[in-house]
Parts: structure tokens; C-alpha cells; sequence
């Protein structure tokens, strides 16, 4: 094997030759033509010359313009045994925007791939080998070429320029900024000043009152299924009873591919199970913006579950449910969101560092609430199971 490529999301490029230089600062002649490496080990019997050419969005637009819709066409092709790791897996692709193409005169061996195994988790991105296998930051194997899962417990990472694009900013958003500043200081949550703004309202385009209305009771509805599966009940009545009330209320467009697939298959996937009947908490988002919820209270407790329940279960259909919302202002959305946005920052920043969240909160919380969130603003026009979560 003579070639590994790094991919990756960064807002810039100055910090790869530095990573490049400490990789190899021990036993190799390093010599630079702007962003070429030329890699030469100091050993007299090892001559094999190794050359690292790095290239972005800024430097060879071109690359990527033509080369990530391919990436992605080829592990959409391929045949995933998790079809949620599949989607991480393209969400991923989407947000590179760096390329460092490793070359070696003779395949490399176990010492060399440790070096760049070392690099990769510098750049934090993935490493790609030629037969196509996947590798998280750590080295270990996302997927491997038949589709088959690794042990990585793969998350996707996106930069801000990408996630967020070239930051906008404006007056609105740093007036919007500098309130949630205030509620962090209140509460005794760390945040730092270079996380960017949010654009301002007009910059995005809102869900319907309808659609959000739509959604949340099709989201209810399967986050009941999922919990018959998770407290291991009789599924099969349990998802007849389900599917009729998608039919019921007239909603079953608007589950997600994912969900559609998780009720209608035979055996459920006990974590699929776990990971949507935490989604309460985004549903709880979607009710508190058709106004029947008050407030968002702190990050701090779980949902009211049968209250969240009632809403929807006290209803003979959905228009029935549908008359009794009221959409809630769009600044107040945009609010929550830049909120839950710096507070997500935090959980985050603590978690990396070994500590628990700030102030008692649990990120679980956090993230669904900033799914359901975004999703409503319609950021970035990401579906609701592909909604960024990079800070």
C-alpha cells in the first residue's frame, strides 16, 4: 500500500504543518514547497521518501467541487450493515473541505502507518485506504469496504465555515449573542467569545406551523413504539397499534426514513430504540413552539412524558390537535437556539476534558433539543436525523 489520505473539516490550514512537524521531527529531513512536504528518513538503509501534499476549498476549489460529490456517490453505493452509521458516514463527507494525500515510494509499513495514523489524529478527520476502509481520528475502523462496521464509535465533525458557513454576522446576531452571554454568566456556564454568531432571522427559512405540527405527532407516535421496544412489550401489537395511529392521525409522511424503517422491521435495533425515545426532548421542543408548553426549563430534567403524551393522546384526530397550537414568535426560537447552541459549547467542552456538564445539565437534553430547534429553522435545510452537532 503506498497511499493514505486525511480528510478533514478545518476553518483553515496553517496548523497541518506544525502537526506535520512533530509527527516526524524524530528520525527524518523535512523539507517544504508551500504546501508540499518532502519526508526523507535520516537512517542510511531507508531511502523511501515519503511526500505530503496538502490542499483545501481555498487552495484547489476544483478538487472538491469534483471529487466529494464522487465520495459520496461511492459509500452511498455501498451496501451498510447500519444504515444510521451510513448516514454519519455522508454527513461527514459533506462537510470536508481538506485533503492531505500521503505518498509513499514502496507500500509503508506498520511503522509508518502508526505516523500517520499519529497525523490523522492531529487533523481530527478520517483516514481513507485505497481498497476504501474508513478510519476514525484514533486509527480505529469506521467501515470497512463491504460495508461492514468497525469498532469506531464514529461521530461526524464538522468546522464552523462548513457547518455554519463564513460566519454572517450582524447586529441582530450579536445582539443575540451577547443575551445568551448574560444567561450563562447568570448560570455559572462556561462558554468562550470565538463560538459565532447565528445568522439573523431573515437568513433562514421557518418550517409551517403545520409541518412542525405534523412532525411533532408523528414523532410521538414513534417514540411510544420506541419505548414498548426498549421495555421489551409485544411488539407486534405494539406497532399494529402504532401504524394505525399514524393513519389516524394522518401523519405517517412525516417520519423520518429511519423511523419508517425502524417500525416496519421485523427485529428492532434495541439502540435505535434508545436514541429515538430520547427524542421527547425534542419533541418537547416542537410543542413548546406551538405553545403548549410554557417555557423550556434548564437542561437540567427530562421532559414532562405524560403531559407531552396528553397533548396529542386527548385528541380524537389532528385537526382537532392542530387548533389548539398557536406558533410561537420566530425571535423567541431564534433565541432558544443560540441558547441551546453555547450550552451544547459546554457540555461538550466538559465532556472532552473528563468533567461532568456544567450546572447539573445533561447533554442528551441538549442535543435533542437543539435537533428539534434547528430543525425549525430550517439550518442549513439538514433532515431531522442529520442535523449538525459540531461546536
Amino acid at each position: 500500500m503506498k497511499h493514505f489520505t486525511i480528510y478533514s473539516s478545518k476553518n483553515d490550514i496553517d496548523d497541518i504543518g506544525n502537526g506535520i512537524l512533530d509527527v516526524f521531527a524524530k528520525g527524518f529531513r523535512i523539507k517544504r514547497n508551500e504546501n508540499e512536504y518532502f519526508i526523507q528518513p535520516k537512517t542510511l538503509f531507508n531511502k523511501y521518501k515519503i511526500t505530503i501534499r496538502v490542499i483545501s476549498e481555498d487552495t484547489d476549489p476544483d478538487y472538491f467541487d469534483k471529487n466529494i460529490p464522487g465520495m459520496m456517490g461511492y459509500y452511498d453505493g455501498i451496501p451498510f450493515e447500519d444504515e444510521n452509521l451510513k448516514g454519519l458516514v455522508l454527513t461527514q463527507i459533506s462537510v470536508l473541505n481538506t485533503m492531505i494525500a500521503i505518498e509513499v515510494e514502496k507500500d509503508f509499513n506498520e511503522e509508518q502507518m502508526q505516523l500517520f495514523t499519529n497525523l490523522l489524529a492531529k487533523m481530527g478527520g478520517i483516514g481513507f485506504l485505497p481498497n476504501g476502509t474508513l478510519l476514525d481520528k484514533e486509527g480505529l475502523v469506521i467501515v470497512y469496504p463491504d460495508g461492514k462496521s468497525g469498532p469506531a464509535n464514529f461521530r461526524p465533525h464538522g468546522c464552523t465555515r462548513k457547518i455554519m458557513g463564513h460566519e454572517v454576522t450582524s447586529e441582530e446576531g450579536e445582539q443575540r449573542k451577547n443575551k445568551t452571554v448574560v444567561y450563562l454568566n447568570e448560570n455559572g456556564i462556561p462558554f468562550i467569545n470565538s463560538l459565532p454568531q447565528l445568522p439573523p432571522l431573515a437568513h433562514y427559512q421557518f418550517r409551517t406551523q403545520e409541518d412542525i405540527a405534523r412532525r411533532a405527532v408523528a414523532l410521538l407516535i414513534v417514540i411510544q413504539y420506541a419505548c414498548d421496544v426498549v421495555q421489551g412489550g409485544d411488539i407486534r401489537e405494539s406497532k399494529d397499534f402504532f401504524m394505525n395511529m399514524l393513519q389516524r392521525y394522518d401523519v405517517d409522511e412525516y417520519l423520518t426514513d429511519k423511523e419508517s424503517n425502524f417500525l416496519r422491521t421485523e427485529e428492532p435495533n434495541g439502540q435505535d430504540a434508545v436514541d429515538i425515545s430520547w427524542q421527547y426532548e425534542a419533541y418537547w421542543v416542537l410543542i413548546w413552539a406551538l405553545g403548549l408548553v410554557d417555557t423550556l426549563d434548564f437542561p437540567d430534567n427530562v421532559c414532562d412524558c405524560d403531559y407531552a403524551i396528553k397533548v396529542v393522546s386527548s385528541c380524537e384526530s389532528f385537526d382537532h390537535f392542530y387548533v389548539k397550537t398557536a406558533m410561537r414568535n420566530k425571535e423567541k426560537i431564534m433565541d432558544e437556539a443560540d441558547k441551546i447552541y453555547r450550552l451544547h459549547w459546554a457540555c461538550v467542552s466538559s465532556r472532552i476534558q473528563g468533567q461532568e456538564a456544567p450546572a447539573g445539565m445533561i447533554e442528551s437534553i441538549v442535543m435533542e433539543r437543539r435537533r428539534g430547534l434547528f430543525w425549525m429553522m430550517g439550518h442549513l435545510d439538514e433532515g431531522w436525523d442529520h442535523i449538525s452537532m459540531d461546536t
